[in-house]
């Protein structure tokens, strides 16, 4: 007798973004599970999953935002509750993925938390990793099991689509970023501009514009805004070579820091980013729009669930 076994999605978050977590199960139709997630009065945290996970395929959602080191602790103690009650694979979904500017020794004695974070995750128990726009596509490499390497390329072109390319200039704030805005300048029919800066001393100057910029509409394309002295700086230059109007986008919006005071103050006249982190009610500002991630990370969900191609829901634009 041949049994077929029944495959079974368990979805659960952790406190850092529950709205994003809400989101994805509603374009998955499913519940989210009850991580019965609590804090002792030392500040532990404590899990344990209100129904039975043995041989289910479960997705625990935890976007590593402030405070960080909690909700990366938070994931890890989730993914060990349900390793040590039998669940068949774990798949850690990351929106933002904490640690990854520290990719590399920049200079001695430094350490290379990406990789770090990525054995603490395999330590807990962690099948498989899912994130978003990681900061170089080279952290991939310091997983030993499979990585699904989302981009929010979908949601942003998506939103420039309804404007003519004509008006558009798509730009680089800086030279490591020129490869993905190509892309989006290619996806929009849209002219490349790429801006060279120099930092100094943490300090963030830009020098250069490659490319025409006079009176178009100049869009600067990065993977996150933090203290967002990179934008500023591009969008400073650009409006000083006659850009006819500013915009920034990036898929997480970190905003630390003087960001929120700097953005609201600047010759920015918009700026887009994405759900991957929460954006609190005191950091929106009239010129700052939030698009939903939540529907390709739930595609991404089921494709992993359902063992089909990834890839495929991004026509490879996420293999870097």
């Amino acid at each position: 007798m041949e049994l077929v076994p029944t495959k079974r999605l368990e979805l659960y978050s952790g406190r850092a973004h529950p709205a994003l977590a809400e989101d994805i199960a509603r374009h998955l139709g499913v519940q989210l599970g009850e991580p019965n997630l609590r804090q002792f009065s030392n500040g532990e945290i404590h899990c344990r999953f209100n129904e039975s996970v043995r041989g289910a395929d479960v997705f625990i959602i935890q976007t590593h935002s402030v405070p960080v080191n909690d909700s990366i602790l938070e994931q890890l103690i989730m993914i060990d509750a349900a390793k040590r009650a039998s669940a068949k694979r774990i798949t850690a979904v990351c929106p933002y993925y904490g640690y990854a500017r520290q990719d590399r020794k920049a200079e001695g004695r430094e350490p290379i938390t990406a990789k770090l974070l990525s054995d603490l995750l395999k330590a807990a128990g962690a099948n498989r990793v899912v994130s978003v726009d990681l900061h170089s596509g080279q952290i991939q490499g310091f997983f030993d099991g499979p990585v699904d390497h989302l981009t929010a390329m979908p949601v942003l072109l998506e939103y420039l689509a309804g404007y003519d390319p004509q008006e558009l200039v798509i730009v680089a704030p800086d030279e490591g970023r020129a490869k993905v805005a190509s892309r989006f300048a290619e996806r929009l029919d849209a002219e490349l501009a790429v801006v060279y800066k120099k930092r100094s001393h943490g300090v963030v100057e830009a020098r250069e514009v490659i490319g025409d910029v006079a009176g178009r509409r100049c869009v600067l394309i990065d993977d996150m805004i933090d203290t967002a002295g990179t934008i500023l700086a591009a969008a400073d230059i650009l409006a000083s070579r006659g850009a006819g109007e500013v915009w920034a986008m990036a898929t997480h919006g970190v905003l630390s820091g003087p960001a929120i005071d700097r953005l609201k103050n600047s010759s920015l006249t918009r700026v887009v980013v994405t759900n991957t982190l929460p954006v609190p009610p005191e950091k929106q500002i009239d010129k700052l729009e939030v698009l939903s991630v939540a529907g390709i990370i739930a595609d991404a969900l089921d494709a992993v669930f359902e063992d089909t191609s990834v890839s495929d829901i991004f026509d490879g634009d996420n293999q870097s």
